[in-house]
Order: C-alpha cells, then sequence, then structure tokens
C-alpha cells in the first residue's frame, strides 16, 4: 500500500485530474471522464492504465448488449495516495495562498 506524501505518478497534471475527478464518485464511465478531462480515447486510456498498473483505479469492462462498456473507479490505495498527495502539497503551500 502506498504511503500518505507528495506521489510524482499522481501528480502528472493529466491524472490529478483524473483522479480529483473520481474521487467523490463510486464508477465513473470512460466517457464521462474523457469528455470531464478534455482527452482523447487514447490518451486517457495511456493514463487510466498507468494509474491502474499503480493500483491507484479498478476498471471495470462490461458489454451493454453489444456495446462494450468501461467504468472506472478509484481503490483505497488509489483514495489514500491521492489524499496523501494533497496533504503534502498543502504542506509545500501552507498558509501562503
Amino acid at each position: 500500500m502506498p504511503q500518505p506524501g507528495f506521489d510524482a505518478l499522481i501528480h502528472a497534471p493529466t491524472r490529478l485530474s483524473i483522479m480529483a475527478f473520481l474521487i467523490p464518485l463510486d464508477w465513473a464511465e470512460f466517457r464521462l471522464v474523457r469528455d470531464e478531462v478534455g482527452l482523447s480515447d487514447s490518451a486517457l486510456s495511456k493514463q487510466i492504465t498507468t494509474l491502474e498498473e499503480a493500483g491507484y483505479l479498478e476498471v471495470k469492462k462490461e458489454f451493454q448488449g453489444k456495446r462494450p462498456r468501461t467504468s472506472v473507479r478509484v481503490t483505497d490505495a488509489g483514495r489514500t495516495a491521492f489524499e496523501g498527495h494533497l496533504a503534502a502539497l498543502r504542506g509545500i503551500v501552507g498558509d501562503r495562498l
């Protein structure tokens, strides 16, 4: 399990946006995440794979009729890492803002 603190993997702007969007949600469909963060399908797929390999996201692939449907959610490890990263950023910024 990741230790709370600054997380370079999450810190990348695109991955930070994905995680911030997903944190309050249970499951989110791929297309909803794509539209929210403004990425192409292939760019989002790459970032989701990176976060999934780190254990931060869970990916579920299903079919609705004949159409594939991909959904993602933040894992407990991802939530811990994200919250730790935010705390580290607050520690860096402090009361300056």
